[in-house]
């Protein structure tokens, strides 16, 4: 979407605006109050201009035109102190009781640029977490008695705050005691547990001292924008260039995007192309536990670590290797780790391609042939295109060229589009390849934050695929998959199978803050910044501290750089004119989720825009398939009535579902370990199972499935589903009349 028009106006707005907050900047800031027995961390100048004009831009031009209120600043309270200690390991309620003076004041605080509070609460949670690292290793080396049956609770997010210090202590010590049983069952001395867990507690100490304070105002500003809606986002300037890299750059690393969640390094997605795709041995949600170097390197563990120092130790040079300690996904950290070996890559994000593969299944007799098309994003060299290539790269090109296979060569009975885990990406992309199984006519409609509506049409009256149709989705894809999903379900031109999908029916514009500004108010600001800066250079070196907990970035020109915001300014509509938003694509036929609806999906966010609806574009179905896709439901579900993949699915979610509400972990070791060891055992047979019924050799205890024995039910069942498509509409010759009008479906 072209939001140039809108960049140029606000840029004319705000040159008039910031030029009022540089002026303002030469006020005394509000006193900040000090934390005894830390380096205290305070904003710089430039982060409460900052705060500033990220209000006046979502007060004005996000989607929602939100006025900042005592109802937000709460939220912001929230999730402020969400962020900083989530499972209530570090405040005191004694703290949160002081801090609750705030909580209806942020919303002034920001619109003002006064950071005095925000930036005091953090240094009071510096305090602590200092207080529970030093704590923790006066425990280490005592002496536990691993045969009492107490628990640990590892989760306290939805209990009190502690009252008293001890308290406190009594859930450090069993937490040291946790971690050291955890050592213990894996199979390590006493001695090799307690210098282990000894560096583990000297690293967070040490990551500690590197806090600065662009690193709270972000925690701050993630707390303030994410108030507003979910992709609402402010990026400070490392940040921002970080994420501009990543858009448009190669990388090198495992492919794999990294979150924290409870001082554990978790995959909040797996990049595809890359050596972590490729292994298909990670996924999201599983722990990154520690990493070693090479192919006999020492690991090095990271639990606790800050982010940016645990990507740091993942990503690397291409070609080197890197060994990873991986709690899979929905298992606790008692589990006993996978040691996963990838080589580094240079991963280019042009090169996440769409890809084929073709399956060939008998049913009643006859072969049917079904090409699949994987597509992990909606991608195009922007670059290239506009630079008058010819062959620039994208989505919808590289597809044609595969349908072009699979009808000519291959000779496919019907395509399918696997839009599994397929984030999104590209709007025009996803116009494009929808005019390619439905020719000309609109794809998407898009209202913008004035309310004005548009509509996206596909102009390419040629239709590359005629035939069968069905398309897969789960609740991973997003954004351009769901425009294409839906319509190709709103068109009746094929069938959508999977789960629920995201929901994020949003559009943002990013933004550059210093681009907002005229030269002038560059250079004033410059001049503004120049003194201070030169000051805490000359400490810094003075000092030689290169981690000083203040930190101005400027650009080699001494201009200071304000970071960018992604800013959410329109919304998705289908042709039906139903929103993507919030609901997402329902598929006509379901499959359970293996990835837990309530936790994954822009529903589950609370400050997410609604659903809701615009009138329907003009346009003309396909088909009718509503009475075709009630026989494939109960074809399907006779199917799984007798399926031991399905029912071992369902069991896998119910079992998910379970280990979700636990909250604490026995710290007794022979429980500990034979619970382990039955999850084990159970996983192993369960999986044998299944291979058994394919005729496929059963895998011994700690012994991995090769790759080519990857099992995909979902994909399987997929194609059953298609072959019952095209069984019901032999008759119908549906490839030969795709320009026969049908009417619309309500």
């Amino acid at each position: 979407m072209d939001f140039k028009t809108v960049k140029e106006m606000l840029k004319r707005i705000f040159a008039i605006t910031f030029t009022a907050a540089v002026l303002a900047c030469t006020a005394s800031p509000k006193a900040q109050k000090p934390v005894e027995g830390i380096s205290n961390i305070k904003p710089d100048e430039q982060q409460s201009l900052v705060a500033k004009e990220v209000v006046g831009l979502i007060e004005n031009y996000n989607y929602k035109k939100i006025k900042l209120n005592d109802s937000i600043s709460s939220i912001i309270f929230d999730r402020y102190i969400k962020a900083l200690d989530p499972s209530k390991y570090y405040f005191l309620e004694s703290d949160i009781k002081e801090f609750e003076a705030n909580r209806f004041s942020l919303d002034d605080d920001l619109r003002i640029g006064d950071l005095s509070a925000p930036f005091y609460i953090f240094n009071v949670y510096l305090k602590r977490y200092n207080e529970r690292v030093d704590y923790s290793v006066s425990q280490i080396k005592n002496k536990y008695d691993f045969s009492q049956n107490d628990t640990y609770v590892y989760d306290r997010e939805k209990m009190p705050w502690i009252k008293t210090t001890a308290e406190l202590n009594d859930i450090w010590k069993k937490r040291v005691k946790y971690e050291l049983v955890n050592l213990k069952i894996a199979g390590t001395d006493d001695a090799k547990n307690v210098e282990t867990l000894t560096k583990r507690y000297a690293n967070l100490k040490s990551q500690a001292a590197k806090f600065n304070n662009q690193d709270v105002f972000q925690i701050l500003m993630d707390s303030f924008t994410e108030a507003i809606d979910p992709h609402t986002n402010y990026f400070n300037p490392r940040n921002a260039e970080a994420f501009n890299q990543e858009m448009s750059r190669s990388l090198e690393g495992i492919g794999a995007v990294l979150q924290s969640e409870n001082e554990v390094t978790k995959i909040a997605s797996v990049m595809p192309g890359g050596p972590a795709f490729k292994s298909k041995k990670l996924n999201a949600g599983d722990k990154i536990i520690a990493v070693a170097q090479g192919a006999d390197g020492e690991f090095e563990d990271i639990i606790g670590w800050r982010i940016d120092n645990a990507v740091s130790k993942i990503k690397g040079p291409k070609g080197t290797t890197v060994r990873l300690k991986v709690i899979p996904v929905g298992q606790e950290l008692s589990s006993k780790p996978q040691i996963i070996t990838l080589v580094r890559e240079k991963i280019i994000l042009a090169d996440q391609s769409a890809k084929k593969t073709v399956k060939t299944v008998e049913s009643d007799g006859k072969l049917y042939k079904i090409g699949i098309i994987k597509i992990p994003a909606f991608y195009a060299d922007f670059k290239a295109a506009n630079a008058g290539d010819p062959n620039y790269k994208s989505t919808t090109r590289d597809v044609r060229l595969l349908i072009d296979t699979l009808k000519n060569m291959d000779k496919v009975d019907a395509i399918v589009v696997d839009l599994r885990a397929n984030g999104g990406g590209s709007l025009n992309e996803a116009i494009e390849l929808s005019g390619l199984f439905i020719g000309k006519g609109p794809v998407v409609q898009v209202k913008d934050y004035k309310n004005s509506v548009k509509v996206y049409k596909d102009e390419d009256s040629n239709i590359t695929w005629d035939g069968p149709l069905g398309v897969m989705i789960d609740r991973l894809s997003a954004s351009a998959s769901e425009i294409f999903a839906g319509a190709i379900q709103d068109y009746g031109r094929g069938v959508v199978m999977g789960t629920q999908s995201y929901g994020k029916g949003t559009v943002q514009s990013s933004i550059d803050l210093n681009s907002l500004m005229n030269s002038g108010v560059l250079n004033q600001l410059a001049a503004l910044f120049k003194k201070k800066e030169a000051d805490k250079k000359a400490v810094a070196l003075k000092k030689q501290d290169v981690n000083s907990p203040t930190v101005t970035i400027v650009d080699k020109n001494g201009i200071p750089q304000l970071g960018q915001i992604n800013l959410t300014m329109a919304k998705f509509y289908r042709v039906s004119g139903n929103s993507t938003q919030h609901k997402g694509v329902i598929p006509d036929i379901n499959f359970p989720s293996i990835y837990p609806l309530d936790k994954i999906g822009e529903d589950t966010e609370p400050s997410a825009l609604p659903f809701d609806m615009v009138n329907p574009s003009t346009y003309t179905t396909v088909y009718d398939l509503n009475a075709v896709k009630a026989n494939l439901i109960k074809l399907h579900e006779k199917r799984m009535a007798k399926s031991l993949d399905y029912k071992m699915l369902k069991e896998d979610i119910a079992e998910g579902k379970k280990r979700e509400n636990e909250t604490s972990v026995t710290l007794n070791e022979a429980k500990l370990k034979a619970e382990r060891d039955a999850l084990e055992a159970k996983s192993l047979a369960r999986v044998n199972q299944v291979r058994a019924e394919k005729g496929l050799p059963a895998l011994k205890k700690g012994e991995k499935a090769p790759k080519e024995d990857a099992l995909d039910f979902i994909e399987d069942e997929s194609i059953n589903i298609m072959i019952d498509f095209m069984k019901q509409t032999e008759s119908s010759k549906l490839s030969k009349n795709m320009n026969k009008p049908a009417p619309l479906n309500k």
